[in-house]
Formats: C-alpha cells, sequence, structure tokens
C-alpha cells in the first residue's frame, strides 16, 4: 500500500519587504510579495527523501491561503512533490493558529495520509504550534522539531537536538512530525520539475467542502487577537565615542549610566 505523506505549507509575505499590518490588524499580504515558506521548504525536502526510500509513496502539499497561495504549491510540485490541495475561502480571512488548525485536519482528513510533515514554524507568525494543534486534532501522535527523519515498517523515527543533548523518538503512524532548518537543505527545482508542475493537479476546496461554518474561522472564530501595532522607531545614529586618552572612561561611563554593567 501507498506510503501517503502530507506536506503541510504555507504562503508567507517575503522577510525582506515591506512587512505591516492591515487596517484590521491582520498581517496586510496585498502590499508585499508572497513566496513559499523557506521553513516548509525543509518539509518538501524531508517528504521527498522518504519517499524516495519506499516502495511507493505519493506527496500531497496542502496549503490554506488566498488565491496567490498557488504560487506556494507550485513551488512545492516543482521540487518533486505529486499534488496538492488549495483551501481558498473568503471567510478565512483573520483566521488564526487554532482555525488554522482545524482548516488543515478537516483538509488531511479528506485527502487521507499516513504522515503529516510540518515545518518547524512559519515565517510570519512564528508560533510554532500548529503541528501540535494538528496531530490534537487528528487524534494521532506528534514527534516535533526534528533534525533527522525517516519511515521504515509503519514506525516514523527521528532525532530531536536540544542544547545539551539530542533524542531519538518514533511514533506508530499515523502521525504528524515536524522538522528544523536543520534537517537538509531544500533542492533547487530543475527546470524539468518546473515544466512538469505546471501539469500536476492542484485541487480546490473551500468551507462548504470541508464541512466547516464560517464562525468557526476567521476573525470572528478567532480565539487570540492583536489588539494594537506600532511601527518600529527608526535607528538613532548613537554615541561615538573619540579615543583621545580618556576612550576606556568614557565607554564605561557610558555603559555604567544606562545600567550594562
Amino acid at each position: 500500500m501507498s506510503l501517503r505523506i502530507v506536506v503541510c505549507v504555507k504562503y508567507v509575505p517575503d522577510a525582506t519587504g515591506d512587512r505591516h499590518f492591515a487596517e484590521d490588524l491582520t498581517v496586510d499580504r496585498d502590499d508585499v510579495d508572497g513566496l513559499l515558506s523557506e521553513l516548509d521548504e525543509y518539509a518538501v525536502e524531508q517528504a521527498l527523501q522518504i519517499a524516495d526510500e519506499a516502495d511507493d509513496a505519493e506527496i500531497t502539499v496542502l496549503t490554506v491561503g488566498p488565491e496567490d497561495a498557488k504560487d506556494a504549491l507550485r513551488k512545492a510540485l516543482s521540487m518533486g512533490a505529486d499534488k496538492a490541495v488549495h483551501v481558498e475561502d473568503d471567510d478565512l480571512h483573520g483566521t488564526d493558529a487554532l482555525g488554522t488548525s482545524l482548516v488543515l485536519a478537516k483538509a488531511v482528513e479528506k485527502t487521507g495520509y499516513d504522515l503529516v510533515i510540518c515545518g518547524m514554524a512559519s515565517t510570519d507568525g512564528t508560533m510554532g504550534v500548529l503541528p501540535a494543534l494538528l496531530a490534537e486534532r487528528l487524534g494521532v501522535p506528534q514527534v516535533t522539531l526534528l533534525s533527522e527523519v525517516s519511515v521504515e515498517d509503519g514506525v516514523v523515527k527521528g532525532r530531536r537536538d536540544g542544547d545539551t543533548a539530542s533524542e531519538q523518538l518514533e511514533a506508530s503512524l499515523p502521525a504528524v512530525v515536524s522538522v528544523t532548518d536543520q534537517s537538509g537543505e531544500a533542492r533547487y527545482p530543475s527546470f524539468k520539475g518546473i515544466m512538469a508542475a505546471k501539469k500536476k493537479p492542484v485541487t480546490s476546496w473551500d468551507l462548504e467542502d470541508l464541512e466547516i461554518e464560517a464562525d468557526e474561522v476567521g476573525l470572528e472564530g478567532a480565539w487570540t487577537a492583536v489588539d494594537g501595532a506600532t511601527e518600529r522607531p527608526a535607528r538613532t545614529a548613537g554615541t561615538i565615542v573619540k579615543d583621545e586618552g580618556e576612550g576606556g572612561k568614557q565607554l564605561a561611563a557610558f555603559l555604567a549610566e544606562r545600567k550594562f554593567v
């Protein structure tokens, strides 16, 4: 039986762009270019490596987002994934991590899966809680923040590296895992892969397809909210200490005045 791998990916604002909030205090995704989250590229790469080692495997990439989010799916397909699922609905605007986990869980169940792979966090929200929330909703084990991952005989195994030690973890399939940016560099799509991605199937679902009510997601259904936001103040010129024989004393006085020493 084919190993069914679902990779959850996110279309995020480019970190090098001018990111800011919209009037409703959600991330403004219209005024900045978007792309596949770099941290999710590691999840796609690990899915591809697992599939290479399996006798038979199929990789589905899944995203929740606006029309432009298809660009993230095409990037993952060009890397080598087999097919994609895009969940898009106007009522999803403002959905928080809890709501997103509900949508992803419904979509994963509808797709069918043995293993779900996520990145360690998104590069816009950077919360890192989604894999755990998703595993809870699916009712399956979670093995998170892995630097190394493999699947053998219905078991997913991996290594989690900490500050002082590394852990070897495993869980029976079906399961949810997340991988870190230390799990291995993601491959660049080849020209052949880019051309092939154009012919790979992308299925579109909305909330009705997933049997989710509008008030369960979006700003109305969010469990968290941004109360306010202000722009970070511009960086000042700072203080220049000219060393004319007393530079050390001036520096010490400067640090002491600001209670750094």
